[in-house]
Formats: C-alpha cells, sequence, structure tokens
C-alpha cells in the first residue's frame, strides 16, 4: 500500500474557518464573552474553546474544528489521529468533544486519538539541545547518525567485506534506523534520554541488533543455496514440526503477531512492536544455538538441509520484516 503526504498550511483552511464559525453560530453553540466568541465542549463545564477573538480573527481552536469538519466530510475519514507532545492532551480532548456537540463527529462511526509524547532528554538529564543551546535539527541528527554509524561498520571491517553500494545501504539502514527505534522503543508518554552510543550498540533491544539479526537470518536460506523460488516450493509440500522444545518457543511467538497487531492499534504505543520484534530476534538465537538448519562436513560442504527450520528461519524473517515496515526501518540483505 503507497502511503500519500500531503502538507497543508492555515491558509488551506481559511474558507473553511469562515465556515465553521457561521455554522457553530447559526446552530447556537457559540456565546460571548468579553468580545470574544467562545464554545463549550458541555454548557459552561471546562475550558472553552475561542473560536473567534475579541478582534475577530481566528485562533487554533478554529482551525482545529474547521480541520476536523475537512477530514471528516470531504476526506471521509473514519480514523483521525493527531500526534503532538503531551501537554496539548487537554487541548484535543476538548476538540473532540466540541465537535461530538456540533454534530460534525460521530463517534460511533469515526475514532478521533490524541497521540501523546514525552520530552526528550540530552545525556545531562535537560531538555536534549545542542552545545550552544539551541534546539538539535533533524537534519543535524541524521547526518550525525550517518557519521557514526559508518565508523561502526568500518570499525567491525565491513568496508572490507561489502561492495561501497552495500556499504552505503548499510550505513543508512543503521543511521535512520536507530534514531526512529530509540524513539519508539520507549513509551511515548515518557521522557528518554537520547544517546548515540546506546542507539548504536549491537546488543540489547537496538536496532542494530535486530538489523544485524534480521539478516542473519536471511543468510540461512542463501547458505542452503535455496532461492525464494525453491523455498516456496517446499513450503507446499513440507510441515515445519516444532518437536524440539526451541523450535516450539519460536513458534508460539511468531504466533503471537496479530495479538501484538492489535494491542498497538488499540493504544498506539509502538513499543510494545519493538519489545515484540526484539523478543523474536532472542528467541531464535536460543532456536539456531540449539538446531541445526544446514549440515555441513569438514570440508564445508552441506551434507543435509533441515527444511522445516528452513522455513521457520523464514516465517521468523517474514514477521520481523513486517515489524520493520511498520516501524519505519529499513533492512538490507548484506550487513
Amino acid at each position: 500500500m503507497e502511503i500519500v503526504i500531503t502538507e497543508r498550511g492555515e491558509s488551506f483552511y481559511q474558507d473553511r474557518m469562515e465556515k465553521i464559525v457561521k455554522e457553530l453560530e447559526d446552530n447556537g453553540f457559540l456565546e460571548l464573552d468579553d468580545g470574544r466568541k467562545i464554545m463549550w465542549s458541555e454548557q459552561n463545564v471546562g475550558i472553552p474553546l475561542t473560536i473567534t477573538k475579541s478582534d475577530g480573527g481566528y485562533t487554533y481552536d478554529t482551525s482545529d474544528m474547521a480541520a476536523i469538519k475537512q477530514r471528516i466530510v470531504e476526506e471521509k475519514c473514519d480514523w483521525i489521529i493527531y500526534v503532538t507532545d503531551s501537554g496539548q492532551a487537554t487541548h484535543f480532548d476538548i476538540i473532540f468533544k466540541c465537535a461530538k456537540r456540533a454534530g460534525i463527529v460521530d463517534f460511533h462511526k469515526h475514532r478521533l486519538d490524541h497521540v501523546g509524547f514525552g520530552v526528550v532528554l540530552g545525556e545531562d538529564k535537560k531538555k536534549f539541545k545542542t552545545r550552544s543551546g539551541d534546539t538539535v535539527r533533524l537534519i543535524e541528527l541524521l547526518d550525525e547518525g550517518l557519521k557514526r554509524s559508518l565508523d561502526k561498520l568500518k570499525e567491525k571491517e565491513r568496508d572490507k567485506v561489502l561492495t561501497e553500494d552495500e556499504l552505503k545501504r548499510a550505513q543508512e539502514s543503521i543511521a535512520y534506523g536507530c534514531i526512529k527505534y530509540a524513539d519508539l522503543s520507549h513509551n511515548r508518554n515518557q521522557e528518554y534520554v537520547f544517546s548515540f552510543d546506546k542507539m548504536l550498540e549491537d546488543k540489547g533491544n537496538t536496532a542494530v541488533y535486530l538489523l544485524y539479526a534480521y539478516t542473519r537470518i536471511r543468510s540461512i536460506a542463501r547458505n542452503a543455496n535455496y532461492t525464494p523460488e525453491k523455498i516456496a516450493t517446499i513450503a507446499k509440500t513440507v510441515s515445519i514440526s516444532l518437536e524440539h522444545e526451541k523450535e516450539w518457543k519460536l513458534g508460539k511467538v511468531l504466533l503471537r503477531f496479530p495479538d501484538v497487531l492489535l494491542k498497538i492499534t488499540k493504544d498506539l504505543c509502538l513499543h510494545h512492536l519493538c519489545e515484540y520484534v526484539y523478543e523474536i530476534a532472542t528467541t531464535f538465537t536460543e532456536f539456531y544455538d540449539s538446531c541445526y538448519c544446514i549440515e555441513k562436513d569438514s570440508s564445508g560442504d552441506i551434507i543435509k538441509v533441515n527444511n522445516g527450520r528452513i522455513l521457520l528461519a523464514e516465517a521468523a524473517a517474514l514477521i520481523m520484516h513486517k515489524c520493520f515496515d511498520i516501524l519505519g526501518l529499513k533492512p538490507v540483505s548484506r550487513m
């Protein structure tokens, strides 16, 4: 499925703001308050929206009400998610309730969510900023990630075994993946400390560890000289036995994937998915350490391939890849 991102500035909603003010006023939802026109989510309870200021100007409340109507009426949306810092939670709670009161939103047909997030801290436990005290720009963060990920790959001498193109893809996969994953692997409602050193560790619940684990799993079928076409053929005739306790353990973890997806669609907390894909990686390591997939003789020639275990490894890789896709990580075939 192709994802299309459409950016719209406040000017897009100018005409719609004029219409929403008139609509709310005509239907008796607005009250005058020291020259302002305000709207309550419930009669005189809580904090009202300021639909127009005393000078007739519009506010964020006006544009947010116009935007909700545009998305529901024009875009035909049935699920709208707002992603802002947690400090905006009260504002969106009021907006949602006012939209319901105005008849724009029907909670039996529409789902509205505010996805709040906590503060990112530097290693000094203060709000993440540059040494000069300025806010860190994303482009600077990504550039630093690229530099550090390349240093890490060269430290492991991967530049000696990867082609220039493979090295570049691995560098970008690690750099962008580690920054995204560090953010998503924490409970979004809590603050966390940003540290490149911890992000780039190849042990523990980090993007680097998971990307390496995925690459290693994908290499198993390749080492058995199995093409994707051959794997597809085997899958039609070979059963996965799960006779060994480590096979059984891995199989049970993989079967939980639909439950994890249901959970994150309910609470919109992606750290549950991060914990799950990390569990797949660690459980797979246990399986691989105990269960042979390929047997070789002393000269390195393949003498036996366990097709059921090859298929189990492929199933683990497929689910990990889908998790990466949801999290915005891009794995590579060689790293």
